[in-house]
């Protein structure tokens, strides 16, 4: 590719990344390291695409231009592995949702990345990686591919954590996810076999995007305190649902309230409340698979939205429920108890119940189960 046209792509996914950055900013996480993650590798590819620039002075023999083009190489090779290090430890936090966790990590990420940065320093001396001749002419080293390799390792052991963690993965997440992989391994693969072919960083720019979409999806759909969907995308899966029945398939339902939850903000805080909220997805969440849906239906009410309609797979997820429940409040040491009141249904689909209608008729149901329990 010539220097001018490498300008051009380079500036225009700058650009993108530019305007990514700013509607990120807006985002209400920015503490979370979910968010940290994505901003660090927004500004690491737009500073390596700058500097992509630089390492495209080939051929020129002006002294200025042998240094930009000498810089330029020695970064590209020395920042390589750092996008696939912070890609690593996202979708590990993403995963695992334990940042403690994903944190130790980078200890052992920096030990990777400061072997392949004594390498790349190596070269200057021994062309390893690379080496620049007396006419400012790139060439590759006879270990230019063990340097590809620092950047494919990371990316491969990623794709692995996706791969064996996808029933714990929402379906379009999962496809962001794998999807972030597959440009950049494309690329790699295509600079390889066609010498002065470099586009991995420009691919990298359509993964972020496709990852910043769903961010924004994510914060459309999912209620910001518990991390699970919220009531307008619970109304769009119950549409779907009910859509989707037949006679030989539908689906079922359950409406779960906190008993006493007015209290607990009464007597310990409202901070101890939200806690309380979010250990209660967590409870729920764990009781259900990943093809099965959880919402926060409002204030401390939760929906979940189970695939079966056998009254015996129901009943065994309401037991699971309980037992949960049980076990969380033999070990908490909070000094309150977690309770639920449920009511459950399977969609009949001759019944022809409108989204409005089945809502009520759970409700309802819910409604009669706190009365019972108090």
């Amino acid at each position: 590719m010539g220097l001018v046209n490498v300008i051009i792509l380079n500036i225009y996914s700058v650009s993108l990344l530019v305007v990514i950055c700013y509607h990120s900013s807006r985002e209400k996480e920015k503490e979370s390291l979910q968010y940290k993650l994505y901003t660090m590798m927004l500004k690491i590819t737009i500073f390596m695409l700058v500097v992509d620039i630089f390492s495209r002075f080939d051929g020129k023999s002006d002294t200025m231009y042998a240094v930009i083009n000498y810089l330029g190489n020695f970064l590209v090779f020395f920042l390589n592995p750092i996008l696939p290090s912070l890609w690593l430890l996202y979708v590990h936090v993403n995963i695992f949702q334990d940042e403690k966790k994903t944190r130790r990590l980078v200890f052992p990420l920096f030990v990777y990345n400061a072997v392949n940065a004594a390498l790349v320093v190596l070269s200057q001396f021994y062309g390893w990686y690379y080496y620049i001749d007396s006419n400012n002419i790139y060439h590759r080293g006879p270990f230019f591919l063990l340097a590809g390799s620092f950047t494919v390792v990371l990316i491969l052991i990623a794709l692995i954590i996706i791969i064996a963690n996808s029933r714990k993965i929402k379906k379009k997440h999962f496809f962001s996810l794998m999807f972030f992989c597959v440009p950049p391994l494309m690329c790699i693969i295509l600079q390889v076999f066609f010498y002065g072919v470099s586009l991995m960083l420009n691919s990298v720019v359509l993964s972020q995007l496709v990852i910043f979409i769903n961010i924004q999806n994510r914060d459309i759909y999912i209620d910001y305190l518990t991390g699970v969907n919220n009531r307008k995308m619970l109304d769009l899966h119950l549409m779907k649902k009910i859509s989707e029945s037949t006679g030989e398939k539908t689906f079922s339902a359950i409406m779960i309230d906190l008993d006493n939850f007015k209290n607990i903000n009464d007597n310990y805080g409202h901070d101890e409340g939200d806690r309380a909220l979010q250990n209660i997805s967590t409870i729920l969440k764990n009781c259900i698979s990943s093809n099965d849906f959880i919402a926060r239906y409002g204030g401390d009410e939760f929906c979940i939205v189970l695939e079966t309609s056998d009254r015996a797979d129901l009943e065994e997820i309401i037991r699971r429920v309980n037992e949960s429940t049980k076990r969380y409040n033999a070990v908490s040491n909070l000094p309150y108890k977690i309770d639920f009141s449920m009511g459950y249904a399977i969609y009949d689909y001759h019944s022809h119940l409108k989204l409005e209608e089945f809502q009520k008729k759970i409700d309802t149901l819910l409604y009669e189960n706190k009365q019972s329990h108090r």
